[in-house]
């Protein structure tokens, strides 16, 4: 009983892997492309963890650090790419047009 739970929570796993990347190819807004990846990819990570440990519960300790690693920093890395990307890029000086001769000879 407890494999066949085991391999359940493992197969949900990787079906959250899927679906996360299934969504990355569509025209979506990066933002919610971003948030479905990162949702996804924690539980299904979690899940997979999770049945790993239904089987070898010799290795708790590992694995629950792993679990909670997991919650912690993919959450951090989801908010922290999503900021960077709802960041307005700063305008590029370089190309900015530069001020005639004649303006700033009239100016002065």
């Amino acid at each position: 009983m407890i494999d066949l739970l085991s391999y359940g929570c493992i197969g949900i796993g990787l079906v959250f892997w899927f679906w996360g990347t299934a969504v990355l190819p569509t025209r979506k807004s990066l933002l919610f492309k971003l948030h479905n990846l990162s949702v996804s990819d924690t539980l299904g990570s979690m899940s997979i963890v999770f049945g790993l440990l239904l089987r070898r519960s010799q290795e708790w300790p590992l694995l629950l650090l792993a679990i909670f690693s997991l919650a912690l920093w993919n959450t951090m890395l989801g908010y922290v790419l999503a900021y960077c990307v709802s960041r307005p890029s700063p305008p590029d000086e370089l190309d900015a047009p530069m001020p005639d001769a004649h303006i700033l000879e009239e100016e002065s």
